[in-house]
């Protein structure tokens, strides 16, 4: 055989195993036998044996995962993968369909409806066809790249092969992970029989094998892929609506849900829910809704999007599973930014699939607002089938004497006094340098490369170090070089990284009033607001005096930040903890007379990719002239910096008339100032 039929041959079986794969791993109905199978796999490995330079990208036999990570690296959404904004019954849905005709009157308007699959969306890159990249969502700007995991699924083409359409130069598909029903079912059986732990529900299952650091655990899994929509496709694939688009990905190979429908009215909406809530047990996936889109793609860029979410598409949820049971106790949790969250414990009850014996109250206002309390009778619901939540209180039945929960005076780990500024719905602990329960993330800003800079202390020896107590704030790590010989006994931990650890620490000393300010982790106080503090009150004596008149008068400061600044610096333990810090040595330069920068009081925003410098680096240039930079566009926008790749911040630009600098431009500007 030739070249062209020994690939046409690879070809065949590949696509011949994926189809009997899916069925036999994802679907549990397999539709040959394990001999069958097995032989069609040997054949196709022989053959690769015979021709390994002509190994296909996307055989199975390339499916079995690569080496164990350390950890996941975090990736940047060149778009944003938005969350949507959800609807629960048939009024709120007329109220979407209201806001829609209204900003686009006298329009032709269908819907397009998809399952709101119930579980983890993720974002892949193709390149050529090939598969580069798959991130997780994340907190919607920076996800982790699972690349290694994601190519052990088995319905996911790891290239895009097709006779019918052209394959894009660069694709970007997202889509969620899930594990079907009949998968989870199986892999649970399996767990019993071996006497090892189930999963709770298919969601957590596939979530769990994705974050696996081991991509052969991922590899064992039945996991699935099923696309919903394009994040990016260059050249643009020049279709006009939604539907579309899903069934084109479904002809580059891709998967999507086993239902869709494109309907004219919103009457027709609701008919298809009622439907699906009837057909929703027969499905092969779970799903805990419906998600509706406006179909036609011109139309969703003219309606554009809220800050996070698109106002052109919405998740209908299905009703939620309720259940009454008795709130045992409310407690009081210290998050680790310093949040009190009330919590209930409730009597165990049954719900939606799963046993609920806790659940969050939030915040004192929705205690107050549903005025519960210890003892009361409580419907118990769990909304769209994943967040359990107290719905109704039955005061019918309240005991006598139950008292009105109030909300702490101080801090139930440390004992600090507890803050909530007016208008703000959530209180936290003001010991944000003090609190054990905050220790850990106040230690992982402190060290932070925007603030002190000290590396070499990561996540995993300062778990160490509180263990062994020896930090129990942030002044502690000046104190660290006096437990050298401990720190020598910490697993891999030897002489060479004592010795640099503590030579950084010493170099952290060193530094700026901005960074220090930063470092200390206040509510509110970001790197811009931390600089425009340095840059006002010039010592930190003065920042420490100020009183709430002098905070809100500063730029970038709002009323509510000004109320977090004041309460950090009254808080009697972060004041012993800041003397302690300035006591071990740390200094900067003293205060200069403020100059006007050319750039001062301008808004700017960086997108895209940069190939002479990151956007950090992009973005520290441009506060260093006086620029405030911002993640959002809008008309108040002085000048967007666009790199490659730049997605909707530059539509939206491009739409408000806000000047735009490609890196050149930039780099030429920035030269003009050196």
């Amino acid at each position: 055989m030739n070249t062209e039929q020994i690939i046409a041959e690879m070809r065949k079986l590949i696509q011949i195993l994926a189809k009997h794969s899916h069925a036999y791993y994802v679907m549990d109905n397999p539709t040959i036998s394990d001999a069958e199978y097995d032989q069609l796999y040997h054949q196709l490995k022989h053959m690769e044996q015979q021709y390994p330079d002509l190994i296909q990208t996307d055989s199975p036999t390339q499916k079995v995962g690569g080496e164990a990570l350390s950890k996941f690296s975090s990736v940047t959404h060149a778009v944003p993968m938005l969350s949507l904004g959800n609807i629960f019954n048939y009024d709120e849905l007329k109220a979407f369909d209201q806001r829609i005709q209204e900003r686009l009157p006298q329009q032709k308007i269908q819907y397009d409806i998809e399952l709101k699959l119930d579980g983890l969306a993720i974002s892949l890159w193709y390149e050529k066809g090939v598969l580069i990249r798959g991130v997780t969502r994340g907190d919607g700007e920076t996800g982790e790249d699972i690349t290694q995991n994601v190519k052990t699924i088995r319905n996911l083409p790891l290239s895009l092969r097709t006779a019918n359409v052209t394959v894009p130069d660069f694709l970007e598909v997202r889509g969620e992970v899930l594990m079907p029903k009949s998968g989870f079912e199986k892999l649970n059986r399996v767990a019993e029989q071996n006497g090892e732990k189930t999963f709770a529900n298919p969601r957590n299952a596939a979530a769990g094998s994705l974050r696996q650091l081991d991509p052969k655990i991922a590899a064992s899994r039945p996991l699935a892929f099923y696309a919903y929509g394009v994040a990016q496709c260059v050249p643009h694939h020049g279709l006009a609506s939604m539907h579309e688009s899903l069934h084109w990905l479904t002809q580059l190979g891709f998967e999507i849900a086993e239902r869709q429908w494109v309907v004219d009215s919103i009457t027709e909406v609701q008919q298809c829910y009622e439907q699906i809530i009837k057909e929703r047990h027969n499905l092969s996936v779970e799903i805990d809704g419906m998600v509706i889109k406006v179909d036609d793609l011109q139309q969703q860029k003219q309606l554009g999007f809220l800050s996070r979410e698109p106002r052109w598409a919405t998740a209908y949820k299905f009703p939620a599973q309720a259940a009454l049971t008795t709130v045992e106790n409310i407690e009081w949790q210290v998050g680790r930014t310093g949040t009190l969250t009330p919590v209930a414990r409730l009597h165990p009850v049954f719900v939606g699939g799963v046993t609920v014996s806790n659940v969050t109250l939030h915040n004192i206002g929705e205690i107050h607002r549903l005025d519960v309390r210890i003892g009361d009778r409580v419907s118990v619901y769990r909304t769209g089938d994943v967040i359990p939540k107290v719905e109704k209180v039955w005061p019918e039945f309240r005991p006598e004497h139950a008292a009105i929960v109030q909300l702490p005076e101080n801090c139930p780990v440390c004992d600090s006094p507890v803050v909530m500024p007016e208008g703000e719905a959530l209180a936290r602990c003001s010991g944000g340098l003090f609190c054990s329960a905050q220790r850990i993330e106040a230690i992982r800003h402190f060290v932070a490369r925007k603030a002190l800079d000290i590396e070499g202390l990561g996540d995993r020896w300062v778990e160490s170090l509180l263990n062994l107590q020896l930090l129990r704030n942030v002044a502690d790590i000046y104190q660290l070089h006096q437990h050298r010989e401990t720190l020598l006994t910490i697993e891999k931990m030897g002489e060479k990284s004592v010795q640099n650890l503590l030579q950084a620490i010493e170099q952290s000393k060193d530094t700026q009033l901005h960074r220090f300010i930063y470092a200390l982790g206040i509510r509110g106080v970001g790197e811009t607001t931390a600089k425009m503090l340095a840059n006002t009150f010039q010592t930190l004596d003065a920042l420490m005096q100020a009183d709430l008149e002098q905070l809100k008068k500063t730029p970038d400061v709002g009323d509510i930040t000004a109320e977090w600044i004041y309460d950090f610096f009254h808080a009697q333990h972060n004041l012993e903890v800041i003397e302690r810090l300035l006591q071990a040595g740390i200094t900067w330069p003293a205060p200069q007379a403020p100059t006007r920068q050319p750039l001062n009081g301008e808004s700017w925003v960086v997108t895209g990719t940069l190939a002479s410098m990151g956007r950090d680096d992009a973005t520290q240039k441009l506060q260093a002239l006086g620029a405030r930079v911002s993640g959002s566009v809008s008309s108040k926008t002085k000048c967007v910096v666009a790199g490659e790749k730049a997605g909707s911040k530059l539509e939206k630009a491009e739409k408000l008339g806000v000047s735009v600098m490609n890196e050149q431009e930039f780099l030429s500007m920035l030269e003009q100032y050196q």
